[in-house]
């Protein structure tokens, strides 16, 4: 019988050790894949054939919509675990009232994992005049934080579904904030005990009948209510509230 000496030992519990974290990360990849919200992507195909507005995938991990030569950008945030191009059919809508709209594709779908994503977008169009950054749920939030620390670079914050947990309220900012009645995701209490972290003079929609996941195209969201809207209606209606903010900021 062979002897194993001290040299092949290490070998071995390095092997074994290799082994066990490929199949870790096979497992937590798999966990995060069946977790996650995957992008209604014939849905969305056919809500932005019917826009009319190019979209462009750029290095750098954007995903565009619009006039890079716009007055006004928009960089938005996707929500936790959610496909960012899930927010396409909000961005293309958006992008025709002739706003530029950044989507920001986040590591494992987590924009906590890259709070400052919204750099990239800020450096490569410079003849936008003036931007907002905004983000749906947990984007929300890692949103609301970028503009708190880069309040010389955006005008405003737009709030889908999500708050605000860090005190931007004498900062300059302008804030929009839109949620559905029956939105069963987003907390009710963090809301309002985050609401003094805003400015004075938000501007607050509520859609009425309108849900968690219907700011973007990936379907049903566990936990979330029903919504009583048509499909898209949600996210016409959050465009055009978006975009009334913008101009009103003129």
């Amino acid at each position: 019988m062979g002897i194993i000496n001290n040299e092949n030992k290490k070998r071995i519990i390095r092997i074994t050790a290799a082994a066990v974290a490929v199949c870790l990360a096979i497992s937590v990849f798999t966990l995060w894949f069946s977790a996650g919200y995957h992008a209604d992507t014939e849905r969305i195909a056919e809500y932005c054939r019917a826009s009319r507005v190019e979209m462009r995938e750029v290095e750098g991990a954007l995903t565009v919509f619009g006039d890079p030569e716009s007055e006004y950008g928009f960089i938005l945030y996707p929500g936790a675990m959610v496909d960012h191009y899930a927010y396409a059919p909000l961005a293309a809508k958006l992008a025709s009232y002739g706003v530029l709209c950044v989507i920001t594709d986040m590591p494992l779908d987590l924009a906590i994992l890259n709070p400052n994503a919204a750099d990239k977008a800020v450096s490569r169009y410079g003849s936008v005049k003036r931007w907002y950054i905004g983000g749906h749920s947990l984007g929300g939030v890692m949103a609301a934080r970028y503009a708190a620390g880069h309040a010389k670079d955006v005008s405003g914050i737009v709030l889908l579904a999500a708050y605000s947990d860090i005190d931007v309220s004498q900062s300059g900012l302008r804030c929009l904030s839109v949620y559905g009645s029956r939105d069963g995701v987003m907390n009710r209490e963090k809301y309002g005990a985050y609401r003094d972290n805003l400015p004075a003079d938000l501007t607050e929609y509520v859609i009425d009948g309108g849900n968690h996941a219907g700011f973007g195209m990936y379907g049903a969201q566990r936990g979330d209510g029903v919504s009583a809207l048509r499909d898209g209606e949600q996210i016409e209606l959050a465009a055009e509230y978006i975009y009334s903010f913008i101009k009103a900021g003129d």
